[in-house]
Formats: structure tokens, C-alpha cells, sequence
């Protein structure tokens, strides 16, 4: 049997067009996410709620049309599950203060696509992100980036963490 690097080859080739596909299909579906795996806002309440989350708005509101709002419709699955497993993992309050509603930057990976949501700064939470998550540097708006071992990209930005869930964070 031969057991050169040449054997290698054929395995290391599958697993490139394994994880190339699964890549493909990612990207396929990152444009159609947001609306198949979306969520209602009881849904999120929901589940939020039993994990002890709590959320609020200036506005006192949840309509996703209202930047004053703070709204869940339309948010990902994997979002909801992202933010329970922060709050288990962490052992903080969390407090979500942004989410679906317009107002925030445009873009695939935003808030209105379901994929970000924003939690009040605490000492807990900041503690618990600047020691547990890496360090990867400062965005372009100067908020400083960490991210997760499971990818999920975590930003302070003045007044709350920007928290961009493209897993669940290990649920």
C-alpha cells in the first residue's frame, strides 16, 4: 500500500469540493435566509422571554417600519438561538435594544435581514466578550471587533454591543 502524500491527494480534493459546496450553498442561501428562516415577533418574544432576555425601544415599540421601534420580525432562527446561547454562556443579563427595525446600516449580514441584534452595555456582558472572544481588530466606524470561535461577530460601538449571528453559537 502506498502511503505517500499522492493517496492524500484524492481525500484532500473531496473535502475542497465538500466544503467549496457547502460554502456555494451558503451563499445561496444567505439571499433567501432571512425570509425562510424567519421568525414572528411573538416567536422571538417567545423565546426570548423563557430565556430570561429582555428587550426595549425609546419608542416603547416593536413595528419594524419605526426606527424608534425595537423590532424582531423578520429575525433569523439562528439569531434567536445566537442570543439565548450568549445569555446561557455568558450568565448575563441581556437586554436587546436593536433589531429588525429600520434605521440601521444596510447590508447582507444587517439588522433588517435578520441577522444582527444590539445588547445594552454591561460589565458582565463587555467582560465577558473582551475574555472569551478573539480580538480581530477596529471596523471602519472605530468600534472594536471580536469574534467568536463559532464566527459570530461581536462590535462595541458607544452605547451597546453589535452582535452579528451568522450561527448559533453552539446551541
Amino acid at each position: 500500500m502506498n502511503t505517500s502524500g499522492n493517496q492524500k491527494a484524492p481525500v484532500l480534493r473531496r473535502l475542497v469540493v465538500l466544503l467549496t459546496g457547502a460554502l456555494l450553498g451558503l451563499g445561496s442561501v444567505v439571499g433567501v435566509a432571512s425570509s425562510a428562516s424567519a421568525v414572528t415577533q411573538a416567536q422571538a418574544e417567545s423565546a426570548f422571554r423563557s430565556a430570561g432576555i429582555t428587550w426595549s425601544s425609546s419608542g416603547g415599540c416593536t413595528t419594524r417600519s419605526n426606527p424608534s421601534c425595537t423590532s424582531f420580525e423578520g429575525l433569523r432562527q439562528t439569531s434567536v438561538d445566537g442570543a439565548r446561547t450568549l445569555k446561557s454562556a455568558s450568565g448575563c443579563a441581556l437586554n436587546i435594544t436593536g433589531g429588525t427595525e429600520v434605521g440601521h446600516a444596510s447590508g447582507t449580514y444587517s439588522h433588517y435581514n435578520g441577522y444582527k441584534l444590539d445588547f445594552s452595555l454591561s460589565s458582565c456582558l463587555t467582560s465577558y466578550v473582551t475574555n472569551t472572544f478573539t480580538y480581530v481588530g477596529t471596523r471602519s466606524d472605530g468600534a472594536q471587533l471580536y469574534r467568536s470561535a463559532s464566527g459570530n461577530e461581536y462590535a462595541k460601538e458607544g452605547s451597546h454591543w453589535d452582535v452579528t449571528f451568522f450561527t448559533c453559537g453552539g446551541c
